[in-house]
């Protein structure tokens, strides 16, 4: 991602800094010569400075520091979180240039550079990072201010409690200067507090008792909060738009796993949680424990934030047994993703299945019935079986049987417990990689769609051709294999012809060969008969969580009654859509065709316009399936 920079000068900087904040001076060629460090934890909002170079440690990538915006970021950030994710720093740290701005009316969450930020509806300041490169003209603070009266300097060199420096009526808020002595770093750095007022004479010490911020005092009277702590609270978030998923972690509670890796498992889980933006416009996620049996420990719709679901997961605990997650797979299959547990039907369904070794039941049959319900199974194996331990493996290569696709993408591997907290931003980088969540039900990856070719002698040889084409074209536009959209193809005059069923061929470039091969048969014209036999030979094979499509091509009108046939394909589930040619009858077309009739039935006055209606038949098949309740 490209970096934003901004180069801003001082007059602009001025206008947008709060009363009170120490800004950059101009002096011609002065330059800061120190650097100022901060911990990943601090955000910008808490200092004053409007503009200011600062160095980040290592390790600001981690999810615990939060990051709000892309490019532009609220000033709840993390600086150096935001630093990381801008591309202007990579996890070593390193020192960045800071420069405030106007606050935004919304901030746009993305993963970027390993950090996922967060969206956000509005804050009232922003900033941007750029390189640490001091702009000639400009002298920046030798210190930092900081809104709060406890600086991330004064936390580790602070000797003073809370309970000697109460709030005082009818005195300001003063800010805290962290000033950087010669040779020390920002840690070390002297933390000088102004002098505060001496209490009236009248006072008593325990007139002086520390009171809650914001509440009525009776020997004090109302004690301000500062202005910082209006911003503190957690903003809320309605989730990252772009990684919009309905998310099921199936944890395995099995009694092998012991305490301490069952612990390992929650944290992995609650820094996924962190990670991800949950909020009801981007990704929900629920968690199933298996050990003998599944159980649901929250559904989709139980928590709408990231805090609520960590919260609930430190709440769960290990239930024991076997490691049955065949068993949980076909739970959540039946019983997760539905609408009463809060699946939003159009957003993908993902199912992350974790493994301590290996199961103890059979996942293949369970995860195949999983995936032609349109959920994507993850499996991470953690610390999976060594050479002499394959043979006690109940289902060899279990999770490439278990996956929709073997190429890598949906099964990863730990080789011990202790690095999986490694695997948190490669497991999100792929979940919300929602093009590439092959197993999700679309309109061109859930049917089996049944061509019905009219072979008749009045369509002669070169025609049939064209028609072949027509019907390749068609094909090539659907994701076609096993688990996707299948294929199966007719020809009919007076009597009918498999040329190849919907088990047959499982490729996309095998289905076009045996497309290519299909040989022109000539006769007469018994389209209803057709539709019978297709509904026998083709569909009765139909898998029942497919949408069937029948799509018949003719150039005249049928011999043989078609109304019957008709109604019963209609009855039987089956779309039908009718593609008429030359002669063909648009009265027996409208029959032919599912209701209604002007989305369904299609004509053209010759064979080589037939490739000009390849675009609208496939939009209308998207806007018919997407029309319809989805799981």
């Amino acid at each position: 991602m490209q970096t934003i920079m901004y180069r801003m000068g001082a007059s602009l900087v001025s206008s947008l800094q709060p009363e009170g904040n120490t800004a950059p001076i101009h002096s011609g060629t002065k330059e800061l010569k120190k650097k100022k460090k901060i911990s990943c934890d601090v955000r910008a909002g808490k200092i004053t400075n409007v503009e200011f170079i600062v160095k980040c440690p290592p390790g600001c990538q981690d999810p615990r520091y939060h990051v709000y915006g892309t490019d532009v970021y609220a000033s709840y950030s993390s600086v150096c979180g935001a630093a990381v994710h801008s591309g202007v720093l990579d996890n070593s740290g390193g020192k960045i240039l800071v420069q405030k701005v106007a606050g935004q009316s919304g901030y746009k969450g993305s993963y970027s550079n390993g950090v996922r930020s967060l969206s956000l509806p509005r804050w009232r300041e922003s900033f941007v990072v750029s390189e640490g490169k001091p702009q000639k003209g400009i002298t920046y603070p030798s210190s930092l201010t900081y809104s709060s009266s406890k600086s991330p300097a004064a936390k580790a060199g602070e000797t003073a409690r809370a309970d000697q420096s109460p709030s005082v009526p009818g005195t300001a808020a003063q800010p805290v200067t962290v000033t950087q002595v010669p040779g020390t770093t920002a840690i070390e750095a002297t933390h000088t507090i102004l002098p505060k007022p001496s209490p009236s004479a009248g006072s008593t010490t325990s007139s002086l008792r520390p009171q809650p911020v914001g509440q009525r005092s009776k020997d004090l009277g109302f004690v301000p909060k500062e202005e910082l702590s209006t911003q503190s609270l957690e903003p809320a978030s309605q989730g990252d738009p772009s990684c919009k998923v309905d998310l099921s972690f199936l944890i395995d509670g099995s009694s092998s796993i012991g305490k301490r890796r069952f612990r390992i498992q929650k944290q992995f889980l609650t820094d996924v949680a962190q990670t991800l933006d949950i909020g009801p416009a981007g990704p929900l996620m629920g968690v199933v424990q298996y050990g003998d049996n599944p159980a649901t420990q929250f559904n989709l719709k139980t928590h709408m934030n990231s805090q609520d679901v960590k919260a609930a997961i430190e709440k769960i605990s290990q239930k024991g047994g076997l490691s049955n997650a065949g068993r949980a797979i076909s739970f959540v299959t039946k019983n997760f993703f539905s609408k009463v547990n809060g699946n939003r039907g159009g957003a993908p369904n993902v199912a992350v299945v974790m493994v301590d070794g290996w199961p103890t039941d059979k996942v293949e049959e369970a995860s195949r019935l999983a995936r032609e319900s349109g959920i994507n199974i993850f499996f991470i194996t953690i610390e999976g079986a060594s050479e002499n331990e394959k043979q006690y493996v109940l289902e060899p290569n279990f999770a490439n049987k278990a996956v929709c696709r073997t190429n890598g993408f949906y099964s990863l591997t730990v080789q011990n417990w202790f690095s999986l907290h490694k695997t948190v931003q490669p497991l999100v980088k792929r979940v919300c990689d929602t093009d590439r969540l092959a197993c999700s039900k679309t309109c061109l990856n859930s049917a089996d769609i049944g061509f019905v070719i009219d072979g008749s002698s009045s369509v002669g040889t070169s025609n049939f051709r064209t028609v072949l084409q027509f019907v390749a074209n068609l094909s090539r536009e659907f994701e076609i294999s096993d688990t996707d959209t299948r294929i199966g193809a007719i020809q009919y005059t007076y009597e009918q012809r498999l040329e190849f069923g919907f088990d047959e061929y499982s490729t996309k470039s095998d289905v076009l060969n045996a497309i290519k091969r299909v040989g022109y048969w000539s006769g007469g014209t018994s389209t209803g008969a057709a539709i019978n036999y297709a509904l026998e030979l083709l569909f009765k094979k139909s898998k029942p969580n497919k949408r069937k499509l029948m799509i018949l091509i003719t150039d005249g009108r049928s011999y043989d009654d078609i109304r019957i046939p008709a109604m019963l394909a209609h009855h039987k589930g089956v779309i039908t859509y009718a593609i008429g040619v030359a002669w063909a009858a648009q009265d027996e077309l409208d029959v032919i065709a599912t209701h209604p009739a002007r989305d369904h039935a299609f004509f053209v006055d010759e064979f080589d316009n037939l490739y000009k209606i390849v675009p609208k038949v496939i939009q209308n098949i998207c806007i018919e399936f997407n029309s319809q309740p989805r799981n």
